[in-house]
């Protein structure tokens, strides 16, 4: 009997023809115009299978994907809630597909009214004035944004704002988005509540500042209550506020960042509006801006005249930051999402996340350490187990999850806490789902103090148990040479 969670070259049986191709039509003339340094010395080392074997190793592989459609999936600060099935079957439609980023405007009008209509609906929901759809990702969104607050300083001839203030519980990409950007990083303190420390932020502001970057509620579930404070000092001395959008899921339709005195913002498609998010995209990263930074958005801009659209590029943009115009079947994606809900239950969405998370918090607090008490946003932070004498770790617990059918959350981060554990259950997840997770979650901490190897060995039932992490990093198996020279070490 074949073994399908082998290799697919393991599986290779010599001879074994899996395709059946007519012989290709060349004559003697079009052989010999191939360059010889483009033609193989030897075959190709391919696997030789059948096509049934292609299938069963293929679908068997899939069967062990893990994804929101699977199970749960409470990652912290990633917001991966269910994608609804019509979504991806608009964006399927050859309508939009088929469409060729080089066509005529005039024949692209409808595609172009989405694009517009959507940009404001966003717009509308953050209380920005304008929005470009056409940064790829997240991170992407921010890298744009810090670089129409620099194109906004350097305008005004002030060049001396080179630096951005950043908080100790703000998402990697943050400080990472103002390197690349060519600007240097101010890290504040967090106070223990777990806010912006406003003496650290107050002893951070000079001329000199650019702006800060901050995300509401925080990377540890926390709405900054001095939110408004926080904007008045850095609009003090001239600096501007960007908006990270990962955790705007937690207030939408409910607070506006620009209520709070931000300038610049940039939306995670794929976390907030529902759209694909994961295995490295395709992802969206949407920025946004307040009136007086409008015309520094990326080319192209859609703009419209009596009803017809059309394409403008500005002398004043930060240029393109995309070839086109982002990734346009996953912002219709958004687009599908936001008409699905309506405004009235586009509302809903934060409170229900927000009642989640809690409804978590307050049943795991008796087992796990609570760093910092009092009500959440949309997600909660613990810092690994009370009982740690036993020396379970949160690694251990997040490997045991995996033993019952759900992936782990985020672990690790924020950096704030040596053990943390970062829980986002998002609105989409019902009460049983999220009982059966206390209860799992429950149950490890009773196994960590009664059978504390067992959750150290963990995970037990999946297809691959726990590997040497170091060693994965430094040691890549990508190709199946590589494992086969990991083999014969």
């Amino acid at each position: 009997m074949v073994n399908y969670d082998k290799l697919i070259f393991e599986i290779s049986r010599e001879g074994r023809i899996g395709y059946s191709l007519p012989k290709p039509f060349a004559t003697e003339y079009t052989l010999n115009d191939v360059n010889p340094r483009h033609m193989r010395d030897e075959t190709p080392k391919l696997p030789e299978v059948s096509e049934l074997d292609v299938l069963r190793h293929y679908s068997n592989i899939s069967q062990k994907n893990f994804g929101v459609e699977t199970g749960f999936y409470p990652l912290g600060s990633c917001t991966m809630k269910y994608n609804p099935k019509i979504n991806d079957e608009i964006a399927g439609n050859e309508a939009f597909r088929n469409i060729h980023p080089l066509q005529p405007a005039s024949t692209v009008q409808g595609w172009m009214k989405i694009y517009d209509e959507l940009q404001k609906a966003l717009g509308e929901l953050t209380g920005l004035s304008a929005f470009s759809l056409n940064p790829y990702a997240g991170a992407h969104g921010e890298l744009a944004g810090l670089m129409i607050m620099k194109a906004y300083h350097e305008k005004r001839g002030d060049y001396k704002r080179t630096k951005v203030i950043v908080p100790d519980s703000a998402h990697g990409t943050n400080p990472a988005s103002t390197a690349v950007c060519g600007m240097q990083v101010i890290e504040i303190k967090s106070n223990k509540h777990g806010r912006v420390d406003l003496e650290s932020l107050k002893a951070s502001l000079t001329d000199e500042v650019a702006g800060m970057m901050l995300t509401n509620p925080n990377t540890l579930g926390i709405f900054e209550s001095d939110i408004c404070e926080i904007t008045k000092l850095v609009h003090s001395v001239g600096g501007l506020m960007y908006y990270d959008g990962a955790n705007l899921n937690a207030i939408l339709g409910k607070a506006r960042p620009m209520d709070m005195g931000f300038d610049i913002m940039h939306i995670n498609l794929h976390k907030t509006f529902s759209t694909p998010h994961g295995g490295g995209g395709p992802g969206s990263g949407p920025v946004g801006v307040i009136d007086k930074l409008v015309e520094f958005l990326p080319n192209p801009r859609i703009k419209q005249l009596d009803g017809h659209f059309y394409l403008e590029e500005s002398l004043e943009a930060i240029g393109r930051v995309s070839m086109f115009f982002g990734n346009s079947l996953v912002w219709l994606r958004a687009y599908a999402y936001i008409l699905t809900l309506g405004k009235e239950n586009l509302a809903k969405i934060g409170d229900f996340a927000t009642l989640n998370a809690n409804y978590i918090k307050e049943l795991l607090k008796t087992e796990y350490f609570l760093p910092i008490t009092g009500p959440c946003m949309h997600e909660c932070v613990f810092d690994g187990l009370i009982d740690v004498s036993t020396g379970v770790r949160t690694l251990d617990v997040a490997k045991r999850l995996l033993d019952y059918g759900m992936h782990a959350p985020t672990i690790y981060f924020p950096l704030l806490f040596h053990q943390s554990i970062m829980i986002e259950p998002t609105e989409t997840e019902s009460k049983q789902t999220l009982d059966h997770f206390v209860e799992v979650m429950l149950e490890i901490a009773r196994e960590a103090k009664e059978n504390p190897e067992r959750l150290k060995q963990a995970p037990l039932t999946t297809p691959v148990g726990r590997i040497d992490e170091v060693f994965a990093a430094k040691k890549m198996i990508l190709t199946y040479k590589d494992y086969l020279e990991y083999l014969t070490q």
